[in-house]
């Protein structure tokens, strides 16, 4: 029999009152139909988060940072992996516990418009079409190849056009013309739902064009469902529904907010107040044929994880808890790491030499924080490795000695209470002049940035007010660049965001981004500093200079916003990353659908590295437009021809009312190593490929 259809006549056999039951986070058990309790909210972010020990990857926007579908739908394959194991386990011992389901709500799709955003870190990056291809590969991760036996159901959110500010998140109204809305908001949950099949699309808590999106009829109704024939179910955010009558106004009371919900398709409420449905049929608000309509839903759902009494893919069922944070996972975990990492500077230092050094200092507030290893919605890693004890674990092995100085606090001026400011200041100095090269490890964790209910630094709920080093850090920073006295100083940012490191561009000779790098980060910085392989990874978004440099905060049209947009030279353009190899380029052939090109790795070590075609059309309002992405792992002195599949859209935009129309005339394609603007030709020090396309 059919799921749909099993689905709906298990609930033909339910009251009213049991029915409603089922639309809760946490559904109640029916015993007399043999249904068992079920909690919906669990998280896999990176990883299965929130329910004891799982392999900790690196976090979301450090795994954009590789731009590698492959890679990424491997990432989730592993993390349905041991959601499975856990799950099965936990069934045995009767644990239906919040987290302890197979229904993940991830992953976050949004697009990262403005770094201020503290949750930025949870996406994929400013760019359309590679959140598409990040968001398209976890999703086929998580939910394995067949979406009527699923391994786990995906969830893509927050649905739709939300970007902060966390702390007006619950009462925001977000504007956008319908060009906006089409073509960079909404792209990445076309794809999530036409191309991934996705299973459960979350809304989000702010308004979008007047409308809470929890209750949206344009955007549940007439877009997920009408245009795009979504078949899952939709969640709320977490007690999104009592923003509609406490802070959105648009509903004068509980019940008829649970009514506006419902009725434009939101089938279960991650929070309390669904039981009102009942009394909203009652009422006449709603009809049971709506409630029928959501917990068929919710149970088809359920079937196709093999539950209910559906059949089950016993190859899931069978997955042991040995899988969970086992060797392979965590060898797997580490060569994740190592591809998140971007080299934004080198100028000649990198990779440390061997037997070139008998000291080195390692400095920071972020040198020894496990916190900073691991970002936000993570689970518990069994093992943790820092950047200091990565640096140990290497350099000891070479007779190397480590000097330590945490060197300042994150963000106040002092790290003890009772101390004079600075206090750490003569230590981290005395490092500087007494090792031989500085390892300085700067940024912030997700005790500073992150979501609203999470945080408890001085920062604005989670978001940042500013881009630059806080004010403790920028000093350690031009201290130790003083004591050293010209010896090498490598800066290692670990951020969510981007960082503003402008003096740090100027006055050091290496910087590394390393995003949130996982339970291994540590580790894998360690042997790209000593050169065990090289960084390859690329920025999945732009680094501003400044916030005076991009629109106020709360402003959601795209102009002047994101490398397709932006006019002005920020410090590090999106898609930029060194190597320590060199790559070059010929032979390049381009059609509508593919484009093909020999790449060689000319230089002395094998390297990844990461082909990018953009597109820049006639009368299109973006400057450029990534289109396609090829990934390869070269030997030194090797060559080979890549296939890269462009977008489907590359050459056709949406128009203000969803329509999709090819754009005529002449488009340029530029396939290389960077956007081929002249600040990433300048930091890269190789110009793309170009070739003009008629359409």
């Amino acid at each position: 029999m059919d799921i749909k259809v099993r689905a709906k006549e298990l609930v033909s056999q339910m009251s009213l009152e049991e029915k409603v039951s089922q639309m809760l986070y946490n559904a109640a058990a029916v015993p007399r139909l043999g249904i068992p309790s079920y909690n919906w909210w669990n998280e896999a972010l990176h990883g299965v988060a929130r329910a004891g020990v799982a392999t900790m990857f690196p976090q979301a926007i450090a795994l954009a940072a590789t731009f590698d579908e492959k890679l990424v739908q491997a990432v989730a394959d592993v993390v349905s992996t041991e959601g499975r194991a856990k799950f099965n386990v936990q069934q045995e011992e009767g644990d239906h516990d919040i987290y302890k389901g197979i229904t993940f709500w991830t992953p976050n799709i949004n697009i990262f418009r403005d770094p201020r955003w503290g949750r930025g870190h949870e996406t994929y990056g400013e760019d359309p079409y590679l959140t598409s291809r990040m968001g398209f590969a976890f999703i086929r991760g998580l939910q394995g190849p067949n979406r009527e036996q699923l391994k786990t159901a995906a969830c893509a959110k927050h649905f739709a056009v939300h970007s902060g500010p966390e702390n007006e998140r619950h009462r925001f109204n977000a504007i956008v013309d319908k060009y906006d809305l089409w073509n960079t908001y909404l792209a990445a949950f076309e794809v999530a739902v036409k191309e991934a099949g996705v299973e459960i699309v979350m809304g989000a808590y702010n308004r979008t064009l007047d409308e809470p999106c929890c209750g949206s009829k344009l955007l549940l109704h007439d877009i997920l469902r009408d245009k795009w024939g979504f078949d899952g179910h939709v969640v709320s955010d977490c007690w999104a529904i009592k923003d509609f009558h406490e802070n959105h106004r648009v509903t004068a009371s509980p019940i008829e907010s649970v009514a506006l919900a419902i009725t434009n398709g939101c089938d279960i409420n991650c929070g309390t107040l669904f039981p009102l449905a009942f009394d909203a049929v009652k009422k006449g608000l709603l009809t049971e044929e709506q409630i029928d309509t959501a917990v068929t839903r919710l149970f088809t759902t359920r079937m196709r994880l093999g539950l209910l009494g559906a059949p089950a893919n016993e190859a899931y069922n069978a997955i042991p808890y040995e899988e969970v944070d086992s060797l392979k996972h965590r060898a797997f975990n580490l060569d994740v790491a190592r591809r998140t990492l971007v080299l934004l500077k080198n100028d000649g230092v990198l990779p440390f030499k061997a037997g070139s050094l008998k000291t080195i200092g390692v400095i920071g507030p972020n040198a020894d924080n496990r916190m900073a290893l691991e970002g936000n919605y993570q689970g518990t890693a069994s093992q943790h490795i820092t950047v200091l004890e990565g640096i140990r674990e290497i350099a000891e092995k070479q007779g190397i000695r480590v000097l330590f100085s945490e060197g300042c606090d994150m963000l106040r001026d002092r790290r003890d209470g009772l101390s004079q400011a600075d206090d750490r200041l003569a230590e981290a100095r005395a490092v500087a002049k007494r090792s031989d090269a500085l390892l300085v490890v700067l940024g912030v964790d997700s005790s500073i940035e992150g979501e609203e209910s999470d945080q408890f630094s001085e920062s604005l709920g989670g978001d940042r007010p500013y881009l630059e080093l806080p004010t403790s850090q920028e000093k350690l920073l031009k201290n130790v660049v003083e004591a050293a006295r010209g010896k090498p100083v490598i800066v290692i940012n670990i951020s969510g965001s981007t960082v503003s490191l402008g003096w740090a561009q100027d006055n050091v000779n290496g910087i590394m981004q390393a995003f949130y790098p996982g339970a291994m980060g540590g580790r894998a910085i360690a042997e790209a500093l000593f050169g065990e392989f090289s960084p390859s990874g690329k920025l999945p978004l732009t680094c501003y200079k400044s916030t005076a440099d991009i629109p106020d905060f709360t402003d959601y049209n795209m102009a002047n916003r994101t490398y397709r947009y932006y006019k002005g030279e920020p410090l590090y353009p999106f898609g930029y990353g060194l190597s320590y190899s060199t790559f070059r380029l010929s032979d390049l052939k381009a059609e509508k659908a593919t484009v093909s090109v020999s790449v060689e790795n000319t230089g002395p070590m094998p390297a990844w590295e990461t082909v990018q075609v953009y597109v820049s059309s006639p009368g299109a309002k973006e400057i450029r437009s990534l289109c396609g992405i090829g990934n390869l792992f070269l030997n030194a002195g090797e060559k080979t021809t890549l296939a890269i599949k462009l977008n489907k859209n590359a050459f056709s935009r949406y128009d203000e009312n969803g329509t999709m129309r090819e754009i005529k005339g002449k488009h340029s394609l530029s396939v290389g190593f960077t956007q081929p603007d002249a600040l990433s030709i300048r930091l890269y020090g190789q110009a793309p490929l170009n070739v003009e396309l008629p359409v």
